[in-house]
Order: structure tokens, then sequence, then C-alpha cells
């Protein structure tokens, strides 16, 4: 069991991997639905609607982790295409801004990851003081850098 979060992980990496090579939309696209799956896990957990267990918020923060280690790669220039994907355009015309917001959602993700322990969160408060932050950084990057298709 306690394999379970870096087995997701590895997972996720390993399907995004095989989109990358040809389509790194698909790609992103990918690491996007894997963030947003365990953000979903997550707000459930905060909300009570999912039961807190450790075992899987250390598979969420390990999920979020390895997006935040792989995902700024799948933005090259001429990938951005609003029939395809919701990325805005506003990441090519502000690369650098884009690239400070993806730092920031890294930084928070590594320190949830690593705060998180070999066998993750003690508790719901414990999971919930290391996802607010990484949950914060996606939302402000959407803000600025999704479009809502």
């Amino acid at each position: 069991m306690r394999n379970v979060p870096i087995a997701l992980g590895a997972l996720a990496l390993l399907a995004t991997a095989a989109f990358a090579a040809d389509d790194p939309i698909a790609a992103r696209q990918a690491l996007m639905d894997n963030n947003g799956a365990a953000t979903a896990v997550a707000g459930g957990i905060l909300k009570d609607q999912i039961a807190y267990s450790p075992a899987v918020a250390k598979a969420v923060i390990t999920s979020w982790n390895a997006t935040a280690a792989v995902v700024g790669g799948y933005f090259p220039e001429g990938s951005a295409d609003a029939k395809r994907s919701h990325a805005a355009p506003k990441i090519w015309e502000d690369m650098a801004g884009f690239q400070a917001a993806l730092a920031k959602f890294q930084d928070a993700a590594f320190a949830a990851a690593k705060a998180s322990g070999k066998d993750g969160p003690a508790d719901k408060a414990a999971f919930a003081k290391l996802a607010q932050p990484v949950m914060q950084t996606c939302k402000g990057c959407h803000q600025d850098y999704r479009l809502e298709n």
C-alpha cells in the first residue's frame, strides 16, 4: 500500500510520455486531467465528502508533484490551439509570467511532497495545510493563463 502513491505518479508520467513525442497538447491535457482528478479528491477530503486517509492524501500530493515536475515542458512555441486546448495565448505572449506561475506551483507541490513524509499527512488538518497552497497556485495560473472553452 505504501508504494501506491509512487506508482500512481509513475503511471501518470509514463502515460504522458507516450503522448509527448508527437503531441505536446495531448501530453499537457493528460497531465492537467491528472492534476484535476487529484484536486477533485483533495477537495472531496477538505469538504468531508471523502474520508481522510494518509495514503490517499499522499497519492494526491505525489500526483501534483509529478505534474509540476514535467508539465512546463509541454508548452512549446506554436502549440497554442484554442480548438484543442484551454491554454490561453497569453502563455506564449508572457512566457516569463507563465514560467513564474509554474515555478510557484512547482515550489508548492515540492514543499507539500517533502512535508507529507513517507506515509502522508497524519490528519486532515495537516493535509489541508499542505494542499491549500498548491490549490491556490492552480487557481492563480488558471485565472491568468487558461481559456474557458
